[in-house]
């Protein structure tokens, strides 16, 4: 049997070594200013929790995401999270319980079986904002905007945005009265884009043409704003809650083009990402400096059920992790000071280095028998004793 290198970390796992530790922790906590700016309360939920509270609302995607282990105490079956959001939503049904809209952010590490083909880690830091107790599309609005303002304070550029909305999908579905099966085939060739086979797989469907139509039409729907006057004209024919979809987009349209002019944004009415886990409007950022979507979020109503309540709810999560290398080369690294200070038993020495770190500066103290000096600690300054005190003094 081959010997492991005990340097090796698992596939998809990564250490945060100093430089990139201090840019991600200053990006953390400023994020969680920002959240907390609009008025969002900071939880930390577990790292392990029973599996059924992780799975909650989720799908099968997130269950084949999840590490399982058993509880030796109790005999249950526990889970490593893979996304915080149903943690989230029990806090506020379990704890918290206001009957009017509450708003929590969080920021952690999670843990996923496999990486996707784009980014290999399988620990990404999740940080996201949720809003529980509204129904309205202003809490959608209010989500989509406080989602650019955390990556318009990241210092990301070039910022995409794209929207969506399940509810066309399944109503259109409902509509044209499709079996679970039927739905959820479609829902693959939907999602794979796969064209072609559309036309044969509804024609197999042997649905009502009205419908078919609509829905051999829907992966058209994709493009700029000229893409809802067309869909308004192509689903006249569909139900109430497809139009009331759409009028959520044109709102969402309007209003997000009054606040951001310059910001593109994109409609795909045949996206369903989170389909078996939103139930209505679904938003993404884009950046050109990555190949896939650099936040996401949407609604996702009574996610709270097996909780208690299923209270309506709205947000958006990104990596941490991601977000902090794709904006450190636009951010300024720190550029603080460091003074070095000797290994003197001194009371005035220790109370300067005191003073001088309380102010926000950096002190290394040399330790006793260290053989380096200033200039090896990475020092541009030192202490050094002047007229019975210690000042601060280049090198």
């Amino acid at each position: 049997m081959l010997q492991r290198d005990p340097w090796l970390l698992p596939d998809g796992i990564e250490e945060v070594l100093p430089d990139d530790a201090r840019h991600l922790e200053r990006l953390r906590r400023l994020l969680l200013d920002v959240f907390a700016s609009w008025g969002y309360q900071y939880v930390i939920p577990p790292f392990i929790d029973y599996l059924d509270s992780l799975l909650t609302g989720s799908g099968h995607d997130l269950d084949l995401q999840t590490f399982k282990l058993t509880d030796q105490l109790t005999g249950e079956l526990l889970g490593i999270r893979a996304d915080m959001t149903p943690q989230v939503a029990r806090i506020d049904v379990h704890h918290l319980r206001s009957t009017g809209p509450t708003r929590l952010c969080y920021v952690g590490t999670i843990l996923h079986t496999r990486g996707n083909h784009l980014e290999k880690t399988r620990s990404p830091m999740q940080i996201g904002a949720e809003l529980y107790g509204h129904t309205g599309i202003e809490s959608n609005m209010e989500s989509i905007m406080l989602m650019l303002e955390m990556l318009a304070m990241t210092g990301l550029e070039d910022v995409h945005l794209d929207l969506g909305h399940v509810g066309i999908y399944r109503g259109l579905s409902v509509q044209a009265g499709l079996s679970a099966q039927q739905e959820a085939v479609l829902f693959d060739v939907l999602q794979r884009k796969a064209n072609p086979e559309l036309a044969d797989l509804l024609e197999s469907f042997a649905i009502d043409p009205s419908s078919e139509n609509m829905l051999l039409k829907l992966p058209e729907l994709n493009g700029g704003r000229e893409v809802l006057d067309e869909a308004q004209k192509l689903l006249s024919g569909a139900d109430e809650q497809v139009q009331k979809a759409l009028t959520d987009l044109f709102y969402l349209a309007e209003k997000l083009g009054a606040a951001f002019p310059a910001l593109p944004i994109s409609f795909d009415l045949a996206e369903l990402r989170g389909y078996h886990y939103h139930t209505g409007i679904v938003f993404a950022a884009f950046t050109p400096a990555l190949g896939r979507e650099i936040a996401r979020g949407g609604r996702y109503d009574n996610i709270g059920s097996v909780f208690g309540s299923g209270r309506p709810a709205t947000g958006f999560s990104a990596d941490l992790k991601c977000l902090s290398a794709l904006a450190k080369k636009n951010t300024q690294e720190d550029a603080r000071e460091k003074i070095f200070a000797p290994a003197v038993d001194d009371a005035d020495l220790s109370e300067t280095i005191r003073d001088l770190r309380a102010s926000g500066r950096v002190v290394i103290q040399q330790l006793p028998g260290q053989t380096g000096g200033a200039e090896e600690s990475g020092c541009t300054a030192q202490l050094v004793r002047e007229a019975r005190q210690w000042v601060v003094a280049p090198l």
